[in-house]
């Protein structure tokens, strides 16, 4: 890359990790058909006999336990119920979106392919942290023809909150590449900087979800993009606009 390489304020370049995580949803791709949304409405419906949607839950940012919860508890569900029969309402969702699979119609963002080509020709560890469950995540990114740029995943079948599902993305990393390894998680919300935060490692965000490049800035992200093409051409000083403070102290591992 260039000298106009994006960059923090505290000096960090966006190929500067040795390993990157990406969010699906939001990041990587989006998916406007509803395989995944009526997967989440049958397992509501047949395991805990109650027929609702998951409009008005603020579901950008959790994963799919977190998403069926909200729903649930929003209906009166109590906590114990919904934890007692979590287990097979996760095999519904598996199961209708194994079915539905072929009706997965993710589109790309611009620059994701790119960018994921440049890192692992760059020799860089390329893996998945997402709120969707294994199985669901999965066909989105293979349906998306990204599958190949993976060596692995870590997804929500074991996790409720997000920064779970971040840290044992850490974990692994650590574990391949060892304790001194560089992390760098990618996403599209808040609560992935948080999560990335928690794992220590560093964050690039994206605006190409629901939320404003100027809102994901907020929260302080290593550096802040609307897109990852901006990854690829915009100069430093552009980056600066929208990254973290001069004074902010680098995550440590």
């Amino acid at each position: 890359m260039t000298e106009k390489e994006p960059r923090s304020k505290n000096g960090f370049r966006w190929t500067d990790a040795d390993a990157y995580l990406f969010d699906v949803d939001g990041t990587l791709l989006i998916s406007r058909d509803r395989v995944h949304r009526n997967a989440l409405y049958q397992a509501m419906r047949e395991i805990y006999g109650i027929d609702t949607t998951i409009d008005g839950i603020a579901y950008h940012g959790k994963t799919d336990l977190g998403i069926l919860r909200a729903a649930l508890e929003r209906e009166g569900v109590s906590s114990r119920t919904f934890e007692q029969r979590l287990p097979r309402a996760l095999e519904v969702v598996r199961r209708e979106v194994e079915a539905k699979a072929a009706e997965i119609h993710p589109n790309v963002f611009d620059g994701i392919v790119a960018v994921l080509r440049h890192l692992k020709t760059a020799g860089k560890l390329l893996g998945v942290a997402s709120g969707n469950l294994e199985a669901v995540g999965w066909h989105k990114v293979r349906t998306a023809r990204l599958r190949e740029f993976f060596s692995f995943g870590c997804f929500s079948d074991q996790h409720e909150h997000r920064s779970e599902v971040f840290q044992e993305a850490a974990t692994e990393v650590r574990l391949r590449l060892g304790d001194d390894a560089v992390l760098c998680f990618v996403g599209d919300t808040p609560e992935d900087i948080k999560a990335a935060r928690h794992a220590k490692a560093r964050v690039i965000a994206v605006g190409t979800g629901i939320f404003k490049p100027e809102e994901l800035a907020d929260w302080q992200p290593d550096i802040c993009v609307a897109s990852c093409t901006e990854l690829l051409s915009r100069g430093a000083e552009d980056a600066f606009q929208l990254s973290s403070p001069a004074d902010r102290q680098a995550p440590q591992s």
